[in-house]
């Protein structure tokens, strides 16, 4: 540790603080060898928090002592040797499941502390690592799953956002943040990392200095979810490539030192952009970066939230990148290692994650294009996706996670495949399904978001159910879905889903979207169609 710990005296510090000021969480790399050796049984309970900095939370029950564990995937980028890692580690420790999350990372579940060294040995001489996929740290960096090979990316990313991601890693001098750190970086004018959702982000921009176009980025600062979501704010500022990350150490600097930690729900960045303002926040930025040039250019023209189904043309002549739609974004082992099979045969054995939940395969040269399709597995992973299915994101739920009130993974892909059956649109409509207000399944930017809940009845006591929310996106600024009123019955949220985007597709005009469609008709067109439904369907509120 290089650094004071400013706020090490602060009397009214919340008990994570006082713990984490004890040990600090990258340590527990250091006692995992002990623990697998004398098994799960000598863990003491104070120290199961700390796995997080590893990458590891118990899954529930936490007593069981199987881990969730998650792997950084910097911009989603895995080459052929990493991709067969990962199958080998879900085949042989993680009962076969392959989870994509929603911020490129890999994710698995029921390891055991037993099966750690030897998992960590696998991931170490691939060059992945598990260090800040959780906890209060720097996480996985989100970056432009097309980099490199882009046609409307401004420039490549890919070196700018490996130089951040392993400054950061194993970092004791920034691994002690008051809470969980997200950052993004993209060149991409489509937006293809939801850059109004993170901590930081950096966004494509150009600026004329000494006479001459230079491009570069803009600066994002204090977006987030949970249940007090924030939009991310620009700063005045323009940045170089060359200069990200200087400004990445000093924006994350400032949440160190001055963040809060007395309140671990008032802990976010956010938070303190909200409080001190963008102005604030730019002077104490450059107290840390030195001089730099105001605001250029903003070239974004547009928001993608990751779909890139089909078959696209590279800038580089005469190659493709292939969009798959993985539905909930979970694959089996067998399924990963024939993807890795069929990237190694047709292309140069890339495969890239999206933080939609799905995969791309690039590099794919015109001439192999058919042989890919036609391979099995992309019967089920597919480039043409059903409209709901193919819009559809789930969070873990409690099939794992010990925050989660509902099941959500394997129900919102049983609602999606309900929905198809049952109803064609001309649009795609996205919704987002989470387990709790936490949000890792993103539910706020979802044309409709779906928040499990768990609710009273008089007849069944407390029952699962879900509140609907409509209306969210990222483009031109972005706003936040709003809330309708009501809760639904989780066994009946299929039949009401139905219900009200019949009555979408019965009203809206020929190629309409959701969005567009409810800034004409305003959200109380729905709420008067869904107190209709709920007034027919036998539901809970």
């Amino acid at each position: 540790m290089a650094y004071e710990k400013v706020w090490a005296n602060n009397p009214n510090l919340n008990k994570t603080e006082l713990k984490k000021l004890r040990k600090d969480g990258l340590k527990i790399f250091e006692d995992i060898p002990y623990y697998a050796k004398h098994g799960f049984s000598s863990i003491p309970q104070e120290e199961w928090d700390l796995f997080k900095w590893a990458g590891l939370y118990l899954q529930r029950p936490k007593e069981a002592g199987y881990f969730m564990m998650r792997v950084c995937i910097p911009s989603g980028i895995l080459n052929n040797e990493q991709l067969e890692t990962l199958a080998g580690i879900a085949r042989d420790y993680g009962r076969g499941l392959f989870d994509i999350t929603t911020r490129q990372s890999v994710q698995f579940h029921w390891l055991q502390i037993e099966q750690i060294p030897d998992i960590f040995d696998r991931l170490k001489r691939v060059g992945l690592s598990t260090a800040g996929a959780c906890g209060d740290i720097t996480r996985n960096i989100v970056g432009n799953p097309l980099a490199g090979i882009d046609p409307d990316e401004l420039f490549d990313t890919r070196e700018i956002v490996r130089e951040v991601y392993e400054f950061f890693q194993h970092n004791e001098d920034f691994s002690n943040l008051p809470r969980k750190y997200k950052i993004s970086i993209s060149a991409n004018v489509y937006n293809t990392v939801n850059a109004e959702i993170h901590c930081l982000s950096f966004t494509p921009a150009k600026k004329v200095i000494d006479g001459k176009e230079v491009l570069g980025f803009h600066v994002k600062v204090g977006g987030g979810l949970s249940s007090a979501p924030y939009l991310a704010q620009t700063l005045d500022v323009f940045v170089t490539p060359d200069r990200v990350k200087d400004v990445a150490v000093a924006v994350t600097t400032i949440f160190r030192d001055y963040g809060y930690r007395e309140k671990r729900h008032r802990a976010r960045l956010k938070f303190l952009v909200a409080d001190w303002g963008v102005d604030k926040f730019k002077e104490k930025l450059i107290e840390l970066t030195g001089p730099l040039p105001s605001k250029g250019e903003d070239v974004q023209k547009g928001w993608n939230p990751g779909y890139f189904y089909g078959v696209h043309r590279q800038k580089q002549e005469g190659l493709n990148f292939i969009g798959f739609n993985v539905p909930v974004g979970r694959l089996s082992a067998d399924e990963v290692f024939e993807i890795a099979r069929i990237a190694r045969q047709y292309g140069n054995g890339e495969v890239r994650t999206c933080n939609s939940q799905n995969l791309i395969i690039p590099n794919i040269p015109d001439k192999y294009v058919d042989a890919v399709l036609q391979e099995k597995v992309f019967e089920r992973i597919s480039i043409r996706p059903n409209t709901f299915t193919g819009y559809s994101v789930s969070c873990t739920g409690t099939e794992f996670c010990n925050l989660a009130l509902v099941e959500t993974k394997e129900r919102m892909r049983r609602v999606a495949e309900y929905l198809d059956q049952h109803l064609e649109l001309d649009v795609p409509v996205r919704i987002h399904m989470v387990g709790c207000p936490n949000s890792c399944g993103q539910r706020q930017i979802g044309d409709i978001g779906l928040q499990g809940i768990k609710t009273k009845t008089k007849d069944r006591g407390m029952i699962e159910a879900f509140e609907i929310y409509v209306g969210g996106t990222l483009y031109n600024g972005g706003k936040y879905n709003q809330k309708l009123k009501g809760k639904v019955d989780a066994e009946r949220i299929s039949e009401v889903l139905l219900q009200l985007l019949t009555y979408f597709k019965e009203t809206k005009l020929p190629g309409e979207t959701f969005l567009a469609y409810l800034d004409r008709v305003g959200i109380e067109a729905l709420q008067t169609e869904l107190d209709s439904i709920l007034a027919q369907v036998s539901t809970v509120a």
